[in-house]
């Protein structure tokens, strides 16, 4: 686990124009409070020291009733400071916040707890990763299967909730082709803390490559044991939360991840593992072990049946 997430992922390092925007605007409010930390603790220190009790005299100092002058400076500087942050921060919400009449590029649902990605105009969905092609702001359109979750990615912007039955909007961008990692930003559960999410930032050629890619359906196997794993698939009820376009013509609802190119994704259950067919394997045998109150069912697989649905899961064309 330590190896997915060891490069770097702080809103100090911003890798896109909206996630700059956002930092400028930190850092102009952060001096704007630090300058105002300095002169009002300066201030007090100083008068604590000039009018200390010495001990030596009884009477009261000279009680002032008022000075309309220090009362209107009082209230026109924290009015001026105020203004000032109000139209930087609405210039900036303008900068970072999509058209709402603007086409929509992804669809982002958050469940409890994995990310799922639909590209409405490729027919493409996929889970815990988020393509895209870099250097253009991405219309995401976001909202939630269950509960109040939030996607927040700190290199590349905002953060944003997810929620039921109302749909967000927001914008993503990178400078340059790389991985970004981001979470669910929004306590949602148990494992609230492995909601991972990647983006994926690629060339725009890489992209459409990607993209033309995921929209095929899966190959039928080639191997006996993956042609055996296709049919646990159908049978052990993985199809009644899964599905695998090109694989087993069942009834499916949308429960658990689009599994059709589960092996082009780096990561298993939101984060956790990376992908391999040995972490495969291991997750389908006892998802708890791995991902404690996940919705994963332990379907009590023999060893054989594990192998099969792994080369059937894992085979590519």
């Amino acid at each position: 686990m330590r190896e997915l997430y060891s490069s770097v992922t702080s809103v100090l390092h911003p890798a896109s124009p909206l996630a700059r925007d956002i930092g400028n605007l930190f850092w102009v409010t952060f001096w704007i409070s630090a300058v105002i930390l300095v002169l009002v603790g300066a201030f007090v220190i100083s008068n604590m020291i000039r009018f200390r009790d010495r001990g030596d005299d009884d009477a009261l100092p000279p009680q002032i009733r008022g000075n309309t002058a220090v009362e209107i400076t009082w209230t026109v500087i924290p009015l001026a400071i105020l203004a000032v942050v109000f139209v930087l921060s609405m210039g900036t919400m303008a900068r970072v916040t999509p058209r709402q009449d603007a086409p929509v590029d992804i669809e982002v649902t958050a469940h409890q707890w994995w990310w799922e990605v639909h590209y409405p105009g490729a027919g493409v969905t996929t889970a815990n990763e988020i393509h895209l092609p870099a250097g253009r702001p991405i219309h995401v359109r976001l909202s939630s299967a269950d509960v109040i979750h939030d996607l927040w990615v700190p290199e590349l912007g905002r953060k944003m909730d997810a929620v039921p039955g109302h749909g967000n909007s927001m914008l993503l961008e990178a400078d340059h082709p790389g991985v970004y990692l981001g979470a669910c930003a929004e306590y949602c559960g148990a494992e609230h803390a492995w909601m991972r999410v990647r983006v994926v930032a690629q060339a725009p050629g890489d992209f459409q490559r990607w993209l033309s890619a995921e929209a095929q359906p899966k190959p039928s196997p080639t191997s006996d044991l993956a042609k055996e794993g296709e049919g646990l698939f159908a049978n052990k009820t993985c199809a009644s939360c899964h599905v695998v376009q090109g694989g087993p013509k069942l009834p499916a609802s949308v429960v658990g991840p689009d599994l059709t190119h589960l092996r082009s994704r780096a990561t298993l259950a939101a984060g956790v593992v990376a992908n391999t067919p040995a972490a495969l394997r291991s997750w389908l045998a006892d998802p708890d072990a791995i991902k404690p109150g996940s919705y994963m069912p332990n379907l009590h697989l023999n060893g054989h049946e594990l192998d099969a649905l792994v080369a059937y899961l894992e085979e590519t064309p």
